[in-house]
Formats: C-alpha cells, structure tokens, sequence
C-alpha cells in the first residue's frame, strides 16, 4: 500500500461555490513537506475554505466503507475511506473532518467511477477547527452523488479518544496489547475522516485486517473472513443502520466471551480478558434481561442482530454506547462474586442498564446537536432506574434515585450552574455537555414529568418519539410534542402519530382541572438553569406559596440576592399530602406567588410529596418546629422518600441562609427511631461531611465532639451490624457505610474486629476471602502499618480483580504517611502499576484524607499540563479533579489560593465551567463556617452535657 505521508497541494485560488459563504477566508496551517521532495503541485496557495466549526450543509454523507489495518507492535494503523455523498449545491471542495491523520492520498469519483482528476487531489488542513477541505478541480454538480476516497495513517492514541491502545498484563506477567476506539464526542475524525456531527447519519461497511492470534468487533456481526496475505485475515463486517459517526465502534484483541440469546433472537455476547472470562457470567444475564424490557417497554425491536459487551482495560467513563459494541471500565462490567460487593453488583446492572437504553435514546433516535445531550443521556439515565426496578427489584434501586437529584441540587443551587439544554460548539464545550446536569438533572426532571403525565401517557409518549424519529435526529420540541400528542397537519393526515384532530390542533393535558401548555412548561425547567425553592406559610385554611430560585452561593440578606433573582420563574407540578388523608393532591404553580386552600383542621402539610418534584421546600413561620414533631412522634406518617428529602431540604436550607443550623440538627434527631436506611443514611451522610471538613481545619473541640457525638448517637446501629455479607441489599450497603464510618471515627470495637479480620487475611496469604461488604473497610484499617499498606499494594499489582482493586486503592489512600500519598500520586502519573484511567479517582480520593487534601491540591497544580495533556481539557476528569480537591477547602485563604491558580492558567480556565463550579463551592465553604461553626459547637456542648 501508499506509505503514509502528508501531501498538501495547492493549486490556484478557488472560491467556494456553496450556499454557505465563509464569513472570512482562513489561511490553513499545514505541514512542512519532507526536505528534499518537492511539492506535487507547487503553484500558488489554495485558502482554506470553510471558517466555521460547524461543517457545511451541503454535502451529505450517505455510506463509508472503512478499512482499517491496525499494528499491535509498531502501535500504528493505516486506512483507507471511501464515503458516497449527495452533493446539494454546485460547490468545488468537501469539508469535513481530520485530526492527528497523516493523510496520504484523496480522489473523488462520480458515479461511473470515472475520476473527476487525473491528479491526486489537494488537501488542506485547518488544525484548529479539525477539518480538512479537499479540492476538486472539476465541480461536483448539486444533485448528484460522488465518491470520496481517502487513504491515511495514524499513531494508535495514547490516552482514552480515537483509536487508541490499551494493555493488561497476564497472571504470568505477560503484558498484551489490544486496540479500542472511543468516539463520542468527537473523536471518530481521530480514526478515519468522516463528517463527525450527529445529525449526519450514514451507513457504514467496515473491514478490519488483523494477524491471526487476534479477534477483531465492530458494530455489526462479521459476515466473512478473507486471508490477504501469509497470516493477515481482513474481517468483514456488515453494513451496519443509518447511525452518527460517534457510535462506530472496532475493537482488535485477544479477549474470550460467553454468549447467550434473548427471547427475539437477538446475541448477546461479553467480552474480557481471558483470565477473567469467569466474572462475565452475571453481565450476560444482566444484558439478556435488559435487552428484553427494552424492547417490551418501547415496543420497538432491537434492530441489529448482535449486542456485544467489552471490558477494556483502560476506559476513561464509565462505559460508552456504541450500536452493538457497547464498551466499558472493567468495574462496569464484571462482576467477581468473591471479591465484588453488592454494591459493585447494583452499579454494574445500572451501568449496563444505561448503556442498553442508549440502543434506543441516542442511537435509534439521536439528538440533532451536542446542545441537547440531556435527550441521549438524561433519559438513559432514567431508564437505568425503570428497567433494574423492573428486571431486578431486590437491588431496590428506587432508594437511590433520591440520591442523583440531590447529586442535581447540589450544583443546579450554585450560581455557576447551567440550563439543561446550553449552547456549545467547540470540542472542549461539548465534552463539558456530559456533566450533572444532563445527566442527574436530565433524569430529575424526566421523573417528575413522568409522574405528572402519569406512567402510562409518559410511556406511551416517549414511545411515539423514538418511532417517529427513528433513524433520525431531534430537538427538546419533538420530545415535547410526541409527549402531549401534538402533531403537524402532514403528521395527522398520514395517522401515523396523532389520534384525533384536536389533539393536533391543540395540546390539552387537564391537570388537577387546569389546562396545560407541555412546552411552556418544560421550556422553564430546560432553558433555564437553577432550581426553584418553594416557601409555604400556612395562613388559615389556606397554604401560601412563594417561589424563588434556591442558592447556596447567596444569602437573601446580600445586596446579591435580588439581582441573581431576576427572571426566574417556573411552572411546577406541585404535590402535597396533610394530616386529613393519604391523599397526593395536586397543583400546579405558574406565578411567582400562589396559595391552595388545604381546610382548618389540619396539623401539618407535606409538599412534594416522595420528591417527585425538582425543587426544594421551606416551611416557613415555625413549619419545620412541625415537621421536626411529627417525625419525633410519627416518622412513619411520612414515606420514607418524604422523611429523606425533609433531613435534605433542612441542611441545604441552612447553608442557603434560610434555616439555622440546630433546627435541622434536631430535626435529624428522630433518626434514633428511624428503621429505614435511606433517611438514616442521610442523616448519618450530612454528620460526616460536617466532620470531614472540620477535621480538616484543625478545630480539634468541635472535631472530637462531632465524632464523639455520631458514635453515641448511632451506637445501636453501629452494634447491629453483622461483618458478614448476609441480609438485603438495603441492609448490606447500610454495614458498609456504618462500619467505614466507625472506624474512621476511632470505635475501638469496629477498630478490634477489622484489624483482627486483616491480620487473619494476611495469614491467608491473601487467600481468605474477606465479606465484601466490609473489604474496604478492613483494608483502611489494614493500610494504617507499614507492613499492610505494603502487602496490599503487592496484592492491587497482581490482581485479576478490578473490583478488589478498587477497594485496595481506597484503602492506600487512607494512610496517614503523607509519603505514602505522595508515593499513589506519582505512580498514578506514572501510569503503570495505577492505570491513568484512576488517576482522577485516585486524586480525589487522596484529597478526602485529611493529611492528602493539600497534598493533593499541590500535586494538580505541580503537574496540571501533563494532566490536561492526559485527560483533554474538558473532560469528566478535570472537571472531577478540579471540584473534587477543592470541595473541603472552606479557609478564606484556601478560596485565594485557588483563584491564584485559576489565574495562572486563565486561558484555560476561562474555558472551563469547573473553576467557576469551584470557586463557588469553595465561597460556600467559607460562608457556611463563618456563620456555623459556633453554633455546631454550642449545639454539641449541650447534647453532651
């Protein structure tokens, strides 16, 4: 084949004929041509055509037949691209998009396959903007289809975008090599040039070329296998759907599977290692089950024939959704049932659960534009909810879905935060898209609305949507419109979408006897960001309310306060029960002010009842001296939901300035009554975080009371917990928390038996198989010696086990020897023994100990090029590191510290959403110590007298 170099040739100056003119022309930077060859067309200078990120709209890709040639030794790939476009104005070039290729060759075609050149055509490039314009010297007519053909080669990618390499290494100590791709955002143009914008769906026909000790998976199954040469086999797959560029997936490895078939015929496969094909079993039926409800609950069937799953070694997220190969993180996908809690055993089910949704939301139906990423990703969110409550309903998984939208709350209250739905263009905007609030938020909202709708209109809704775009891309409207059945006049008159003609005329929900307007009202929950804070004053038979939009950053006595409320207002589905029945009563709020009669003769009032509701509730003029009574004499008045989201919306109320600190003190004192561990664990959750930032600012009294204080409080707790993994799921992540918890805290009974625990694990060789709901904790203990920290470093470097691993790496990272920290940091930079996919984990990790928080800060700004150059600016990575470290500075000092570095590196942080998100946590920190910290300390001076 071509060997691989650059050819960038020029021909004369040619404007471009095309129905979007280039506001200005862009001189491309190119590459220097190799000394001593001169250029093939070396007269005069082509202008770069196209000076948009945006690529042009005239040029539709309709099928790709990429041929890939992955080398595992030389760590390099060539390629080749042939791309059939639809040419829909007269135009001399195609724009579209490259970065880091080598391209060597380019030629277009017609329909005849008559070439449009005798001569290798030029090919700019603007690095800046990822594209390459190719010229033709003939005009490619509107209306006509031509052929695209392209040949290249890269570096397999360091790093976790593109087409990247990743390594395990064997028990025997083996290092092995394999190559994966990760495309989404906009990493596809990293492997092959193609038009790497959502909306510009084709077909794709890959083959892959491979030596024989290999395998090689892509979207589709492979239809046959061809040898090209002694020991080289090219894979061929077939054409895969219409689908956006960021879902083609390839993988070349030496991995073994299982395989099984759902009940429509659909195989499914998980793909690991083969020392760890053992801990793919519980993923395989997990997958099957899944794919099943999915296609029950959309009613629309899978449409390719095989879903692949695939561990890889070294995964930035989580996991990523490509159509039929979905990839992961190994603790995403297996589980080993010695060694994986059941904790790991939920997230793997609610991961796998996310990635099946996306074969539907996303994939079958994709958003047109990275702005609306919350219909891909806050809707599989959501589902991960629906479908393990519905496949596995011991993992109980409701009792976490409180836990994302407080996730939401505790950013979407900061006055940094974002509309779900905001504007973003350039890679390192869209890359910030995959945060919180598309997400959590995303799937808040998606929640409420379903409860609002009802099930039954929300899942039918949501069905008419994905047939209706299938194939297809959408904006925020047509979710809203398939949801409330309104329909164009050409929809209603093909029947395909609309049953009646009022319904299309106008769309006419009746909720508690209003009329509602679905978009206005979702308008004010997606283009606006924030969250709104509902103030109810009972009046007589009447319940006053007030909304306001709820910050933590501002307090309503600032000058600020009424600035930053400016505009807000939303249309809130309002639910409430009261002492008089079991009642759910509705409402909905679209004015700033409003009031619902609820009758004299009742005691108290519960609004957003279950937090079915995105918003936060105060019960002003003594209404929470009545909560905090009626969940003193009658907590089970209240579901458990109700009783966790007063314990929540009571501490966030403080640190907003609207509540004081020991009322919501005493009202998480009825937890000494409380059996349910969802509001336990969130009463117990608050106290620690109160005792992890004060053990960081060295205020030794309060410290030691706090933590004297929680030991007291939940003694009877502590002692119920067996050091066992038996009981339910509920029950076992209760111990796990508890215990951690005691021991962090000093208990010498939990100190006693985890130490005895870990000295019987390491007469065992490491054997022993500890209860894994109490690893980690027995592991922290273990870590605190020289000699256990050791041993369990040993052990993290030889474990097939990335559940284990994770527990130990936890564990390392809870020493008091800050050289031991400074130690994890420098290996995680290393990237050898600690892979770089755990170093931001590991970061954080590290800064939660009170001896590594600065530790940890330090180490970011010492090494923050080589950080972003890892991680690309922005990504979950760095948006995690720089909140992460930050989150328990809460010294004003610390606050100048921090705007010093986001100083040093202005150009980057301007670019980032995160520094602001710090900045204003860590304002927050400050505040909330300024106006608490004496009264946390009187408050526990009398519970301990």
């Amino acid at each position: 084949m071509v060997s691989a170099r650059l050819l960038v040739l020029s021909l004369f100056q040619v404007s471009l004929a095309a129905s979007q003119p280039t506001q200005s022309s862009q001189q491309a930077s190119s590459p220097p041509h190799p000394a001593g060859e001169p250029s093939p067309l070396g007269s005069g200078d082509l202008s770069f055509p196209w000076s948009r990120l945006r690529l042009p709209r005239y040029i539709i890709p309709l099928h790709y037949h990429l041929l890939l040639h992955p080398n595992l030794t030389s760590l390099t790939f060539t390629g080749s691209v042939q791309i059939q476009i639809d040419v829909q104005n007269n135009t001399n070039w195609v724009v579209l998009h490259s970065k880091g290729l080598q391209i060597s060759k380019a030629t277009i075609v017609d329909q005849n396959l008559a070439h449009l050149s005798d001569k290798v055509l030029p090919v700019l490039h603007n690095p800046s903007h990822e594209q390459i314009g190719i010229f033709s010297p003939r005009v490619l007519s509107s209306g006509q289809k031509y052929f695209l053909y392209i040949e290249f080669g890269a570096q397999l990618a360091d790093g976790f975008y593109g087409f990247y390499k990743s390594t395990y290494r064997t028990s025997t100590g083996e290092t092995r090599t394999l190559a994966s791709s990760h495309f989404e955002p906009t990493s596809a143009r990293m492997a092959f040039p193609c038009f790497d914008e959502p909306s510009f769906k084709a077909n794709f026909s890959v083959r892959i070329r491979r030596n024989k000790e290999y395998i090689s998976l892509s979207n589709m199954p492979i239809v046959k296998t061809v040898e090209v040469n002694d020991g080289l086999l090219e894979d061929q797959f077939d054409a895969s759907v219409q689908m956006s560029t960021y879902l083609v997936a390839f993988v070349v490895c030496d991995f073994k599977s299982v395989t099984a078939t759902t009940s429509s015929g659909v195989q499914v496969s998980i793909y690991a290692a083969p020392e760890k094909l053992q801990q793919t079993r519980y993923a395989l039926e997990v997958a099957v089950k899944m794919l099943d409800f999915y296609e029950e609950y959309f009613n629309i069937h899978y449409p390719l024939p095989k879903q692949d799953l695939i561990a890889i070694p070294d995964f930035q997220s989580g996991a990523m959704e490509n159509w039929g190969l979905t990839t992961y993180r190994e603790t995403s996908l297996l589980f080993d049932p010695f060694t994986s809690s059941i904790s790991d055993k939920l997230w793997v089910t609610m991961v796998i659960g996310h990635e099946l949704a996306h074969q539907w939301f996303g994939n079958l139906v994709t958003m047109d534009w990275w702005n609306d990423i919350w219909l891909n990703e806050g809707f599989a969110r959501y589902m991960e909810y629906i479908s393990v409550e519905a496949t596995y309903p011991d993992l109980k998984v409701e009792e976490y879905l409180l836990d994302t939208c407080f996730a939401a709350v505790s950013f979407d209250s900061l006055n940094s935060s974002r509309p779900i739905s905001s504007p973003a263009d350039n890679p390192t905007q869209i890359k910030q898209m995959f945060d919180t609030f598309s997400y959590d938020k995303g799937a808040c909202v998606l929640h409420m609305l379903r409860h609002f709708l009802t099930d039954d209109v929300f899942q039918r809704g949501i069905v008419r949507y994905l047939r209706k775009f299938s194939y297809r891309n959408a904006r925020n409207q047509d979710l809203w419109d398939s949801l409330a059945n309104t329909c164009s006049e050409e929809d209603f008159i093909s029947g395909k979408h609309c049953y009646s003609s009022s319904q299309a005329a106008k769309n006419a929900y009746l909720f508690a006897g209003e009329h509602l307007d679905l978009t206005a009202m979702m308008n004010t929950w997606i283009l606006q960001k924030g969250i709104p804070l509902v103030t109810v004053t009972r009046r007589g038979p009447r319940l006053v309310l007030r909304q306001d939009r709820f910050l933590r950053t501002v307090l309503p006595s600032d000058q600020l306060w009424s600035t930053l409320q400016q505009g807000f207002l939303w249309h809130i589905p309002l639910t409430y029960k009261t002492s008089a029945s079991s009642t759910i009563h509705r409402h909905l709020m679209t004015t700033q002010t409003d009031s619902i009669h609820i009758g004299e003769d009742v005691s108290w009032v519960k609004v957003n009842t279950d937090m079915t509701g995105y918003y936060v509730v105060h019960y002003e003029d003594g209404g929470w001296d009545e909560m905090a009574k009626l969940l003193r004499e009658n907590h089970t008045a209240l579901s458990y939901k109700d009783r966790t989201q007063l314990i929540h919306n009571s501490v966030q109320l403080v640190t907003a300035g609207h509540l004081l600190l020991n009322k919501a003190l005493d009202l998480i004192g009825y937890l000494q009554k409380e059996t349910h561990t969802v509001p336990l664990l969130q009463g117990l959750g608050y106290l620690e975080a109160f005792y992890r930032m004060i053990e960081k600012r060295n205020e030794f009294d309060v410290t030691g009371s706090l933590g004297s204080y929680i030991l007291r409080f939940f003694r009877a707790v502590i002692d119920q917990q067996t050091w066992s993994d038996s009981g339910s799921v509920s029950e076992r992540r209760l111990r796990s928390e508890v215990l951690s918890l005691a021991c962090h805290l000093g208990d010498p009974l939990c100190l006693e038996r985890a130490r005895q625990s870990f000295k019987d694990w390491l007469q065992s060789n490491g054997t022993l198989n500890l209860p894994t709901d109490v690893t980690e904790t027995v592991f922290s203990v273990g870590a605190q010696d020289d000699y256990g920290w050791a041993t369990l470093l040993h052990t993290y470097n030889i474990s097939l086990s990335a559940a284990q691993k994770s527990k130990i790496l936890f564990a390392l990272t809870c020493s008091r020897d800050t050289s031991k920290l400074n130690r994890l940091l420098e290996m995680g930079l290393e990237g050898k023994v600690i892979r770089s996919q755990d170093l931001s984990s590991l970061v954080l990790m590290v800064a939660r100990n009170p001896r590594g928080h600065h530790l940890a800060w330090n180490f970011i700004k010492k090494n923050w090029d080589t950080l972003v150059q890892k991680f690309q600016l922005g990504s979950s990575c760095i948006r995690n590191i720089i909140i992460g470290t930050t989150g328990q500075f809460s010294s004003p000092e610390e606050l100048t510290e921090v705007q010093l570095f986001f100083e040093s590196i202005k150009e980057q942080a301007s670019q980032l959403r995160a520094t602001q998100v710090a900045l204003d946590n860590v304002h927050k920190n400050v505040r909330w110590f300024e106006r608490n910290l004496e009264t946390l300390r009187n408050w526990l001076n009398k519970q301990i007298k």
